[in-house]
C-alpha cells in the first residue's frame, strides 16, 4: 500500500506492506518515536495506530532542551 509522508520539508510517497502500526513506520525509517509527534491525516496519533492505504502521515519533530 502506498502513503504520503512528510518529515519536515521532505515529502515523498512510500511503499509499506498491510498492516504496520506508526511505530512500525517509525522503526522503518529509524526515528525514535520518543523523538516525534505524528499526525495521521492531520490528526495526532498514539503508536499503536494502524496505518492504511492512502494516509497522510506528517512525523514532526519534538524539540525541548534546557
Amino acid at each position: 500500500m502506498k502513503i504520503k509522508l512528510i518529515i519536515g520539508e521532505k515529502e515523498e510517497l512510500i511503499e509499506i506492506s498491510e498492516n504496520k502500526t506508526v511505530k512500525n513506520l517509525l522503526d522503518i525509517i529509524d526515528i525514535a518515536s520518543e523523538t516525534v509527534v505524528v499526525k495521521k491525516n492531520d490528526c495526532i496519533v498514539i503508536d499503536e495506530e494502524i496505518i492504511e492505504d492512502g494516509d497522510l502521515i506528517e512525523v514532526i519533530q519534538v524539540i525541548y532542551g534546557g
